[in-house]
């Protein structure tokens, strides 16, 4: 299309998105007042060869799409060590329309409009996680593509709902993590070891997963597991933090049931697997998580509180109870002292209720006791 203007015309593209819509860019000035430069001004004849290569996805000039942009953040996770779930997950709530739009084209209200949607979907804490993952990649395209200059779209748009509640740090009684160690053992014998690995070792199921048999260090008295770290947190080093381990001290009877299922395998093949012998992958809760939500079910807790973390915050809240330094509570459980004391101050107050009555002032003392005066 030619838009007049008082100065030199534009030319702007106006293709359709494939459903039912369109979209537009302007692309050039017009040789209304000057010279084509075969770049910034065009002739009709060159300004339809550039149309026809943006419309139609030239890869050196189609401006990219918000799926365009969804692929690409995919590869840099890869490219980075990091989790490429990140980069799919958006999709899976995207329209097509949506999807199809360029990144260009995006504006702060349609970005508004489709993450006020999922309210009715999902939990405000959800919402804003889903909306990181997309306002990541669509800043990765605008890093490389001086073009986009939108970025306002997604900083206001995809802003965070207020009032979300990110951690839903539930503590269970020890009791009862036994009793979801053991319901997901009836439930699938695989998957017991892996609940039960994460409740004795506090780790998070990612980590667990990428266990090796040769992790496994089964002494006698002191057996261990040297547990892949996370590397949570992004950085430049994150694929190097993923192959480096620390040492977790586990129960003999855990080491047990691992040495048996390791037996007669290689020492560079996964620890933990599926009841068909395949590994968990990256993403273990995807392929577990309808099977925890009937453990959970069945130990009559409610599977929209309670996840498979609450083995590892019950895990970090008992050894705080037992007195064991924080510094050493963080190092066992791969995060930061300032994360646990942030995370669960909260928690020991409450769940340290017995502990701290003891010291309270009486206001009389005991009937009968004795009463021992101190030295002057």
């Amino acid at each position: 299309m030619y838009r007049r203007n008082k100065t030199n015309g534009t030319w702007v593209l106006k293709a359709s998105d494939g459903h039912g819509a369109y979209w537009t860019k302007g692309f050039a000035l017009a040789e209304d007042y000057e010279d084509s430069d075969g770049k910034s001004v065009l002739t009709f004849y060159e300004a339809q060869d550039a149309a026809k290569k943006l419309a139609r996805g030239d890869s050196d000039t189609a401006p990219i799409t918000v799926d365009g942009a969804l692929t690409a953040y995919k590869t840099d996770l890869e490219a980075r060590g990091a989790n490429p779930y990140n980069a799919e997950w958006p999709r899976v709530h995207l329209s097509k329309v949506l999807l199809a739009k360029p990144v260009a084209l995006l504006t702060a209200a349609e970005l508004k409009k489709w993450r006020d949607s999922l309210l009715a979907k999902m939990a405000a804490a959800t919402i804003n996680r889903l909306c990181r993952c997309l306002g990541a990649a669509l800043e990765l395209a605008r890093q490389h593509d001086d073009r986009i200059q939108n970025q306002q779209a997604w900083e206001v748009g995809l802003a965070g709902l207020p009032d979300a509640i990110e951690a839903r740090n539930v503590i269970l009684s020890d009791d009862k993590v036994r009793e979801f160690v053991a319901t997901a053992y009836s439930l699938d014998g695989n998957l017991g070891l892996v609940v039960d690995t994460l409740a004795i070792t506090g780790a998070r199921p990612s980590q667990a997963v990428r266990l090796r048999v040769e992790d496994l260090h089964d002494h006698p008295v002191r057996p261990k597991l040297m547990m892949p770290k996370s590397a949570k947190g992004g950085g430049r080093n994150r694929a190097k933090k993923k192959v480096e381990r620390y040492s977790v001290p586990i129960t003999v009877q855990l080491a047990a049931k691992l040495t048996q299922a390791a037996k007669n395998r290689p020492d560079d093949a996964p620890l933990l697997l599926q009841s068909d012998g395949s590994p968990w992958g990256e993403n273990p809760g995807q392929t577990y998580h309808r099977q925890i939500d009937k453990v959970v079910t069945a130990i009559g807790l409610d599977p929209a509180e309670v996840t498979i973390y609450a083995l590892r915050h019950s895990s970090i809240v008992r050894m705080l109870l037992q007195n064991i330094p924080i510094r050493l509570v963080a190092s066992l459980h791969n995060t930061s002292v300032a994360m646990i004391e942030r995370t669960y101050s909260k928690f020991i107050t409450e769940h340290s209720d017995d502990v701290s009555r003891k010291a309270l002032l009486q206001d009389e003392p005991p009937s009968g006791a004795k009463i021992v005066a101190l030295a002057s």
